[in-house]
């Protein structure tokens, strides 16, 4: 959502006082319209001739205060931001009370009254796209995107339907580009909480610096730059939930104040020392092995055991092997719409092709690869020739580059990919004795041990005479 796609009404009796907000206001690319009255605001409310709303506190024929009573009854009303003269900042508390988004007091900075509409505008961007989502649902049924028909996603679509109305914490596990928000939006949408707000937050895209205004939010002054009050995750997330992405990626000092907010249901915004209290439900994601950061003393272990009361695990695309021809096509049909192609199948051995590959990037890399061949395809089939740089992806000599990740996370993902299969190979070499892995690995036989697990690798039948540990049979 751009600013000229929001509508910003003006309310105050003083006609001055409403050109300098239309002015400050237009000049960012709002478009402004205006009421003198309580009674104005109320009749432009009913028409859904606005989106978000400055309405001053003290006017005649209709008061501010009264007109929010109205108004917030009213379906999908707008968020109104009262406007106060300096001093009266308890009546426009109250307001906040009586359901009020923010306050505005005069006389006020241009920038602080930017601030304010900018970030109601994100408010409104992400209301609509919890409408448009839950849209999405009743056109394409509860589960959505989430495809496919091997045993994996049919257990994984049991879990789902089981957790999504409880309301409890949910862990969901997986490599990265395996669908881990997907899941939590269905969750989500399975809910009670179906029809408040659903956000979501990547903790590893952010400096640790920045976490705790992001997910607690700000008060007005507390640091360079805050020049309004915030609002942080939580509160955006108020009866609703609260995804937090990549929550492995947390840093220690973080995770003890995301601890105490879910144990207290309250937090201090940074600067603030009144608690805010809220009511939401926290899913979190990781790609990391928590038990093992655990172990090293990188993640809280009762911070773990809050997060996932009920714990949910992906599996890789290389082990649904099954779903990749029903992914494709799905993708292939949600290209060839999006860039105007009329292509309408894939040919055998490309498919043939794309089953026989690794996908370290996982579905997001599958549908990458999809798109790109879509866009620059011929005709009507999709054939070997339109997905270059592929082998047969089936050998251990190659490792394929992920698109669609960030750095960090593409090198984690091959230094992985390597691990697995360089250890596997070693494995079936030695007959599955892991002591005599581990010696020609150079590598401890217990950090042996704990890779194996951590890779989920399965281990062949040991030769005749030791057993999986290497230990003499007789």
């Amino acid at each position: 959502m751009t600013s000229d796609e929001i509508r910003v009404l003006v309310v105050d009796d003083e006609k001055s006082s409403r050109l300098g907000m239309r002015r400050a206001l237009e000049a960012t690319g709002f478009l402004v319209s205006e009421a003198s009255n309580g009674i104005e605001a109320v009749e432009q409310v009913k028409a859904g001739a606005a989106d978000l709303i400055f309405m001053d506190i003290t006017m005649d024929k209709m008061d501010g205060l009264t007109a929010l009573e109205i108004i917030r009854d009213l379906p999908s009303a707008p968020p109104v931001v009262m406007v106060t003269a300096h001093g009266n900042e308890k009546v426009a508390v109250g307001a906040i009370k009586a359901g009020a988004w923010d306050y505005l007091a005069k006389p006020y900075d241009v920038e602080e009254l930017r601030t304010l509409a900018g970030n109601a505008s994100e408010k409104l961007l992400l209301e609509r796209e919890n409408r448009r989502l839950r849209k999405q649902l009743d056109q394409t049924g509860i589960y959505g995107e989430i495809q496919g028909k091997s045993k994996n996603v049919r257990e994984l679509l049991r879990v789902v339907d089981k957790v999504g109305p409880l309301d409890v914490t949910v862990l969901i596990t997986g490599e990265s580009g395996t669908g881990k928000e997907l899941v939590a939006r269905r969750i989500h949408a399975l809910s009670p909480r179906r029809d408040r707000p659903f956000i979501s937050m990547n903790c590893a895209a952010l400096p640790e610096n920045l976490i705790e205004s992001e997910l607690f939010g700000h008060e007005k002054g507390a640091f360079t730059g805050a020049e309004a009050l915030r609002r942080g995750c939580f509160e955006q997330a108020e009866g609703g939930t609260l995804f937090l992405d990549e929550v492995g990626d947390m840093g220690p000092p973080m995770q003890s104040k995301l601890l105490r907010a879910i144990q207290e249901k309250s937090f201090k915004r940074v600067g603030g020392e009144t608690p805010v209290l809220v009511d939401v439900r926290i899913l979190s994601a990781t790609n990391r092995d928590l038990q093992q950061r655990i172990g090293t003393g990188d993640f809280r272990e009762d911070l773990y055991y809050r997060l996932k009361v009920v714990e949910v695990g992906l599996a890789p695309l290389r082990d649904r092997r099954e779903d990749i021809p029903i992914l494709v096509e799905t993708f292939l049909a949600e290209f060839a719409e999006k860039h105007g192609k009329q292509l309408d199948r894939i040919a055998p051995d490309a498919l043939k092709l794309l089953i026989a590959q690794r996908w370290v990037g996982n579905i997001r890399q599958l549908r990458n690869a999809v798109e790109s061949a879509v866009a620059l395809a011929e005709g009507r089939q999709l054939g070997p020739e339109d997905f270059p740089g592929m082998g047969t992806g089936g050998g251990s000599d190659n490792l394929e580059m992920p698109s669609g990740l960030p750095f960090q996370e593409a090198k984690r993902q091959l230094v992985r990919e390597f691990e697995r299969r360089y250890i596997e190979s070693q494995l079936k070499e030695c007959g599955g004795n892991i002591s005599q892995t581990a010696k020609a690995l150079d590598m401890h036989r217990q950090s042996l041990q704990q890779k194996i697990k951590e890779l989920g690798l399965k281990i062949a039948t040991p030769k005749p005479g030791t057993d999986a540990d290497g230990e003499d049979g007789g």
